[in-house]
């Protein structure tokens, strides 16, 4: 296993690839179980299919990806947010609305530029060769300004969740608030497009606030073991993936599935 590692730390793309996953890792699965206990959740899934339609773009200008993906998303993460309080159409439909037409127009601009070919797959499944050295330095400092940011507003982010109406009440700007939690997901979910694909970044978010939550009930607790399970199934998922030559995202997501499943069980145990 050590000589595995060290072939694994032994190549830049695979290096890099793993710097990302990390952080990418530890911001998705804290963010999570925020999302998940806003009943939140699907609106991941809905910026990674905007991140894919604003990645399909860039490849027709020519332009960096994360250049045009990042701001993108981050602005339909607010329209998503005021358009939904606002407007006629709700929650799942709103977000199912620009999902497909994401998912149209980054499908018709990169075969407009190249065809139809692995440049799609590339970003509906990610892909570890991808990550370029500009992308590593982006997603370092995106990463940890969503860790700090999470950390500062840690307590007005905890009242959010769980009490939106005794929050406002208490003179917290919940508006605000939903806003900040909005754009970290939408930052998180962009830099872990590039390994993860558009299609399978939302299982970041998901999984590990899920399986966390099947044993723990305590939001400290629940956030802790969520990074933890995260970061641990991110590094058995890419080694799996480099020992087999099984597709990345596949992978991790496998790995999650296979632990959601094992604490799950753990919980029907444990009450009876």
């Amino acid at each position: 296993m050590i000589q595995i590692f060290s072939e694994m730390f032994s190549y830049t793309f695979i290096l890099r690839a793993i710097i990302v996953g990390l952080l990418v890792s530890l911001c998705a699965s804290i963010l999570g179980v925020v999302l998940v206990l806003k009943r939140y959740s699907m609106i991941g899934d809905g910026l990674s299919h905007v991140g894919f339609g604003a990645l399909g773009i860039a490849t027709v200008l020519n332009v960096a990806p994360l250049k045009i993906a990042l701001p993108t998303v981050i602005i339909v993460a607010f329209l998503l947010l005021k358009i939904s309080e606002n407007s006629k159409i709700k929650g799942d439909s709103l977000i199912a609305l620009i999902s497909a037409s994401s998912l149209a127009i980054g499908i018709f601009a990169i075969s407009l530029k190249s065809g139809v070919n692995t440049d799609i797959n590339n970003f509906l499944f990610g892909s570890i060769l991808a990550m370029s050295k500009s992308d590593l330095i982006l997603s370092i400092i995106c990463s940890i300004l969503v860790l700090i940011l999470f950390i500062i507003f840690y307590n007005k982010i905890f009242a959010v969740t769980f009490d939106e109406n005794f929050a406002k009440a208490s003179g917290i700007k919940t508006n605000i608030y939903n806003i900040v939690i909005s754009v970290l997901t939408a930052v998180t979910i962009v830099i872990g497009m590039r390994i993860m694909g558009s299609l399978l970044i939302s299982s970041l978010i998901i999984f590990p606030s899920l399986t966390s939550m099947q044993i723990f009930k305590k939001f400290k607790f629940v956030v802790i073991t969520s990074a933890i399970i995260s970061v641990v199934c991110f590094m058995i998922g890419i080694t799996i993936s480099y020992i087999f030559g099984t597709p990345t995202g596949a992978s991790i997501v496998i790995i999650n599935l296979i632990v959601f499943i094992i604490f799950w069980i753990i919980s029907i145990i444990k009450r009876h």
